[in-house]
């Protein structure tokens, strides 16, 4: 498993994760798709904010691998923000490549490419 340098871990101030430390023995945990309702909390979305911006600063438009990124993290943004940048994509590899859908996370966290810097220190 590719571990990320430089990628945060978490959103400061908040138990959100963001990156996870080590494998799991039995295998990534699947990437699956998850609805966001109108009524999501304002931390949850902060959090995919911080997780979009994060993504934007590290990766840009490039792809990149799934890593040890965190599996729940990438499911609230999968099929939206972020999708598959290969074909076939498998949900459960850790290598799967992935990228970041540039207009629809523009349009959905305008926040996250402020400049602001959401998940840096000192800003949560």
């Amino acid at each position: 498993m590719l571990k990320h340098r430089g990628f945060p871990s978490r959103l400061p101030g908040t138990d959100y994760q963001f990156t996870i430390r080590r494998a799991n023995k039995d295998g990534a945990t699947p990437i699956v798709r998850r609805e966001r309702h109108a009524d999501r909390r304002p931390a949850d979305r902060r959090a995919d904010a911080g997780f979009v911006e994060a993504l934007w600063l590290v990766f840009g438009e490039e792809p990149f691998m799934r890593g040890n990124l965190d599996a729940g993290r990438l499911s609230w943004l999968i099929g939206r923000e972020v999708i598959p940048a290969e074909d076939p994509f498998d949900p459960a590899d850790y290598d799967a490549l992935l990228r970041l859908h540039l207009p629809v996370a523009q349009a959905n966290f305008p926040e996250a490419f402020s400049g602001e810097g959401i998940w840096r220190e000192g800003s949560a």
